[in-house]
């Protein structure tokens, strides 16, 4: 099925197809990257750390306070409040989170789906934490251009 990696998940009854081919994959600029990994992260610590179950819950400020958080190097690439919501937009048309904007844009909801793991198939937080300083390492360097969360992707592949 053009390269297509299939899951099922019986208990929410969903299917999933995931791109297996670089032509498929989404090509993001940076901070819809910074806001991708950040909202794995927050998936994964919810799920592992604190038990709870999917869909996990956070505000869009709770999202902005752990981007400052993760990635306080990288602060500039931080999306404005009308782009993050492009962004979450975007994982939304996607079927990786939920996006539920309030008229105060810090109380909206977004609820991220186990999909999100799937398409970031980080195994666990460590490789997601060397995925994160690769980032935070190219910030400092001068005039470097910061890799996307596609082009990592296909570069690990053979590490």
């Amino acid at each position: 099925l053009l390269d297509l990696k299939l899951y099922w998940e019986h208990q929410d009854r969903t299917v999933q197809a995931v791109p297996q081919s670089a032509a498929f994959l989404l090509r993001l600029k940076l901070d819809a990257t910074l806001v991708l990994l950040t909202l794995w992260y927050e998936f994964d610590t919810a799920i592992r750390d604190r038990g709870e179950t999917p869909p996990v819950r956070l505000t869009a400020q709770q999202l902005n306070d752990s981007l400052a958080a993760k990635f306080e190097p990288l602060r500039k690439f931080q999306p404005s409040p009308t782009r993050l919501r492009e962004i979450l937009s975007l994982a939304q048309r996607k079927n990786l989170l939920r996006f539920m904007p309030n008229e105060a844009a810090e109380n909206s909801v977004i609820e991220i789906f186990p999909t999100l793991k799937r398409v970031i198939p980080f195994q666990n937080i460590e490789e997601w934490n060397k995925h994160a300083d690769r980032y935070l390492a190219t910030a400092s360097e001068a005039g470097a251009e910061i890799p996307s969360l596609a082009e990592d992707e296909e570069g690990d592949k053979d590490e």
